[in-house]
């Protein structure tokens, strides 16, 4: 028996580890363990933080000092929904009574060791894709959006080049920042009807952290004080960096290359930005390494979210527009796991990152700093953060409409 609760703790130390590991959220793992250490006729009780997890684990009946307790020290997880997909997948089986704890283990460690799940070209191919959907979707103008692709090029640089040195994955962001900025002067050289602060934002956007604030928010609206709170710190700190290392990039390169007096250029027909946010979600599902089977409902996520939420500003203003958005994105992900028995996440995340307001905040942080408006965007602050809770409430109330029957 000794042995056997050992292995059921040891199972529940790496299926939490890999699971945060994914990006999921403190309320739903906690949830999660519980559900799975029900099943596993353990009581006990969890605490999650993005930099650590707690255990505290007994068999059900057993004498109050037989409890193993357990600490240990973690990284802010990266969001890897094909990976969250199949570990719940095996999770799912083992409920089932379909494989056993040491299978399940196996199969953990299968999951954790496996390589990439898209080439490098692929993934090359989605961040260039993601950089110039986010600029049509701000309605740039075509140089704009051949630049941010290029730029974007540059980024997924950096970002196979931290997979391989730990120094430079320590100081990533502001680096890639600077060179992006660099660079973007250079470029003004050779065309200066370009948008340079456009240009910037739109190869930074799979940096700024607007769906790791989402989720902060909506941890502190789950009562996870602790994981929401440090969430929220550690996205402003990495919005900092990037800031930090886009007006030190942009000083560089004046001293490079100097300045050139900008043009008019003509904007993009609003009609682009339906096939921007249709490449955008594609692209971030690449990204986020979702799933080939579960990429099109994220896709279809992140158009069923622009377009209530379009719909619906028109209307009756952004705020409302945020929320209903949200809320159509919640509903649609709470049936999408109720039919496949399957994360909400893997459709809720590609649809958020369509509503929220990340780049909105950067725009805003270049405001307050410098004194001039990098886009035409008044009150932005406050939009900002009317948004954030708009988003939140209206996954709130999802929740509430169509009861998810899966934790995570």
């Amino acid at each position: 028996m000794a042995l056997s609760f050992k292995q059921q703790c040891s199972f529940l130390l790496k299926l939490g580890r890999m699971l945060h590991q994914y990006g999921t959220p403190a309320f739903r793992l906690e949830a999660h363990l519980n559900t799975l250490a029900a099943h596993l006729n353990l009581d006990g009780y969890f605490l999650v933080s993005p930099t650590t997890l707690t255990y505290c684990l007994w068999v059900k009946g057993a004498p109050d000092d037989d409890v193993y307790n357990y600490s240990m020290r973690v990284k802010p997880g990266d969001l890897d929904l094909g990976s969250l997909a199949r570990t719940d997948a095996l999770v799912n089986e083992l409920l089932a009574g379909k494989c056993t704890l040491e299978e399940a283990k196996a199969g953990l460690n299968a999951i954790e060791t496996a390589g990439p799940p898209y080439p490098v070209w692929l993934t090359l191919l989605a961040f260039i894709l993601s950089g110039c959907a986010f600029s049509m979707l701000m309605r740039g103008s075509w140089q704009d959006v051949v630049w941010a692709g290029a730029l974007s090029a540059l980024v997924y640089g950096f970002i196979v080049w931290s997979s391989r040195s730990q120094r430079i994955a320590t100081m990533l962001e502001p680096l890639v920042a600077t060179a992006v900025a660099v660079a973007a002067v250079g470029v003004t050289q050779l065309d200066s009807s370009v948008n340079q602060p456009l240009v910037v934002l739109s190869s930074l956007i799979v940096f700024v952290p607007g769906l790791s604030l989402a989720m902060g928010f909506r941890e502190l609206a789950a009562r996870e004080l602790i994981s929401g709170t440090a969430r929220i710190m550690d996205s402003l700190m990495v919005l900092f960096k990037l800031y930090f290392g886009t007006v030190l990039g942009l000083a560089i390169g004046l001293l490079i290359w100097g300045t050139v007096p900008p043009e008019e250029t003509q904007h993009l027909p609003q009609w682009i930005v339906w096939p921007a946010v249709f490449a955008l979600a594609s692209g971030l599902t690449v990204v986020f390494k979702a799933r080939a089977e579960d990429a099109p409902w994220g896709v279809a996520s992140g158009l069923l979210a622009y377009a209530v939420s379009t719909l619906v500003t028109a209307s009756w203003g952004i705020t409302l527009g945020a929320f209903l958005g949200a809320f159509v994105v919640g509903v649609y992900a709470n049936l999408f796991a109720r039919w496949r028995n399957a994360p909400a996440s893997l459709v809720t995340l590609p649809g958020m990152v369509v509503l929220v307001p990340g780049s909105k905040l950067y725009v805003g942080l270049d405001s307050v700093v410098s004194g001039n408006q990098t886009l035409s965007v008044d009150q932005i602050g406050v939009q900002t953060f009317l948004m954030f809770m708009s988003l939140i409430a209206g996954l709130i109330f999802a929740s509430a409409v169509v009861e998810p029957r899966k934790s995570l």
